[in-house]
């Protein structure tokens, strides 16, 4: 069961359903939950201090989206995605992803030049090291957050939102591959750049040749595993 610090604070307004959605959510997406694994509704019921209504609110809410499913004698599991679903998200995710590279190269803004060359820095450093940590992989959101924003498509970045809630519950198996993780940062490293210094065309390319590679490395993966 994962290990995560649960603080319900009195002062939040959102419901008790959507903090045990939202736990329950984070839990798979930072794959603490891993795909196949059950989630049991009596253990999170007794984990989270909740009777088990809002918890199977929660999967069933989750299991609309995707991240769960109901499976004969052995209840709720988190999802494995199928070779067909991973392409399907990687094709849709390169088109939408490569547009708000686009954009954002096209109007970003101090403020974002800023964030980029702090997080092109903290690339740099990682990559400096002996050993480059699992952490790091998380640059790849660091990045995206910045460059959604500075995109400045509302409808753009909601879409990318929901996507990218995909990947991070799913596609991380394939950083697991020996290499990858480096190789990725080194991409999102030049995408940053590009769209740092205003190369909409050439933050485009990078993009789709990222997650291109990104697919592979996951597919690769998957068939190991």
């Amino acid at each position: 069961m994962p290990d995560m610090p649960v603080i319900w604070k009195d002062e939040e307004l959102s419901p008790i359903r959507d903090k045990v959605y939202q736990y329950i959510k984070q839990a798979i997406v930072q794959g603490m939950y891993k795909s196949g694994e059950r989630i049991i509704e009596r253990e999170l019921a007794d984990q989270l201090n909740v009777s088990r209504t809002p918890i199977r609110e929660a999967l069933f809410r989750l299991e609309s989206q995707g991240f769960v499913k109901t499976m004969p004698r052995k209840g709720v599991v988190v999802s494995k995605l199928s070779p067909e679903e991973i392409v399907e998200i990687f094709t849709i995710l390169a088109a939408l992803e490569s547009l708000a590279m686009k954009m954002a190269a096209q109007k970003v803004e101090q403020s974002h030049r800023d964030e980029l060359k702090r997080i092109i820095e903290e690339i740099d450093h990682a990559l400096a090291q002996p050993v480059f940590d699992l952490k790091n992989r998380m640059f790849h959101f660091s990045i995206n957050d910045i460059i959604f924003r500075a995109a400045q498509s509302p409808r753009l970045t909601q879409m990318l939102d929901s996507l990218s809630d995909y990947i991070r519950a799913f596609a991380h198996l394939g950083y697991e591959l020996p290499g990858r993780m480096r190789k990725a940062a080194e991409e999102h490293r030049e995408m940053a750049v590009a769209v740092l210094n205003g190369y909409g065309d050439l933050a485009e390319q990078l993009t789709k040749i990222h997650l291109e590679n990104s697919k592979k490395a996951y597919m690769e993966a998957l068939e190991r595993e």
